[in-house]
C-alpha cells in the first residue's frame, strides 16, 4: 500500500500535465465530477470516464497498465456493494433475465436491477477518474497551492499538509514493525496473529505520538508561526483548460437534458 501511494505521488511530480495551474485541474475535474454526479446518466458517466481516461493517460503520460491497476482498487469495493442491487426475491419468474428456484420463490437478477447496476458502475468510475486526474498530474504541494488561491483557511491547508505526511510515516513505521514481528513468527497462528496485532497498534500509537512531539519542536526551533512557506511552482501561463472546462461541462449538460429519462436513475 505505500509503494503504491509512493507510485502515485511519483506519477504526479513526472505527469505531463504537471506545470498546468493547479487550479485549473482542480477547477476541471470537481466541475466535471458535479455535472457526472448531477446528471445521474450513464451517457453522461461514460463519456466523463471515457474524458477523464484519455487525459490523463494521452495527456499525463501514465502508462495505461498503471492506471487500471489503480481502478481495480475502487473495483473490488464497488464489486461488493453491487451484489445487493443486482440480486432480487420475487414470486413472479418472468421479472428475472437469469434466476433459480428457492421453495416458492424465485432468486435472480432483474432487468431494471442490472441497469441500476451498470448506471452505479459507471457513475463510481467516472467519479474516480475524475479524482485521479486530479491526483495523477497535481502534486500535494501544488494542490495546496490552488487551495489558497481559493481562500481557503490556512489551518485547514496545513493540517491537510501535515496529514498527508503523516500518512506516509505512519504506514512506514508500521510496515517495518510488522516486517520485525513476521520475521520473529509473531504471526504464525491466529492467537499469536492477535496478540502481534494489538502490540503493534499500541507501539504505533506512542512512535505517532512521539513523531508528532519532535515534529512540532523542529517547527517552533525553525521560526514556525502557524503558516508553513513553501517556493511556488512556476507554472505554464494560459486558460486554455478553463475554456475546455467550460466547453466539455456545457456539452455534457446539454446531452443529459437530451438522453433524460431514457435511462433509469439511482
Amino acid at each position: 500500500m505505500l509503494e503504491k501511494m509512493i507510485s502515485i505521488d511519483r506519477y504526479a511530480y513526472n505527469s505531463k500535465l504537471r506545470y498546468i495551474e493547479p487550479l485549473q485541474k482542480l477547477i476541471f475535474s470537481l466541475l466535471t465530477l458535479a455535472v457526472g454526479l448531477w446528471a445521474d446518466n450513464i451517457v453522461i458517466s461514460i463519456i466523463i470516464f471515457s474524458i477523464m481516461i484519455y487525459a490523463t493517460v494521452y495527456y499525463g503520460g501514465i502508462p495505461i497498465k498503471y492506471y487500471f491497476k489503480l481502478l481495480l482498487i475502487p473495483m473490488t469495493f464497488l464489486f461488493i456493494s453491487v451484489i445487493t442491487l443486482v440480486i432480487n426475491i420475487s414470486h413472479n419468474p418472468e421479472n428475472f433475465l437469469c434466476y433459480f428456484r428457492i421453495g416458492s420463490s424465485f432468486i435472480g437478477c432483474s432487468k431494471t436491477g442490472a441497469l441500476k447496476v451498470l448506471l452505479l458502475f459507471f457513475k463510481v468510475m467516472a467519479s474516480v477518474s475524475c479524482l485521479y486526474f486530479l491526483s495523477l498530474s497535481t502534486p500535494i504541494i501544488d494542490f495546496l497551492a490552488a487551495l489558497k488561491k481559493l481562500k481557503v483557511p490556512k489551518l485547514i491547508i496545513e493540517i491537510t499538509g501535515l496529514i498527508y505526511r503523516f500518512i506516509f510515516v505512519i504506514m512506514e513505521t508500521a510496515e517495518n514493525m510488522f516486517r520485525a514481528q513476521n520475521s520473529r513468527l509473531g504471526y504464525i497462528d491466529l492467537s499469536t496473529a492477535y496478540r502481534s496485532l494489538g502490540t503493534l497498534i499500541s507501539n504505533l500509537f506512542i512512535r505517532s505520538y512521539k513523531r508528532a512531539n519532535e515534529l512540532y519542536i523542529a517547527l517552533e526551533s525553525r521560526g514556525y508561526d502557524g503558516e508553513i512557506n513553501v517556493l511556488q511552482q512556476e507554472y505554464k501561463r494560459g486558460k486554455k483548460l478553463y475554456f475546455y472546462t467550460a466547453l466539455i461541462n456545457i456539452l455534457l449538460l446539454i446531452i443529459a437534458l437530451i438522453t433524460k429519462g431514457r435511462w433509469p436513475s439511482l
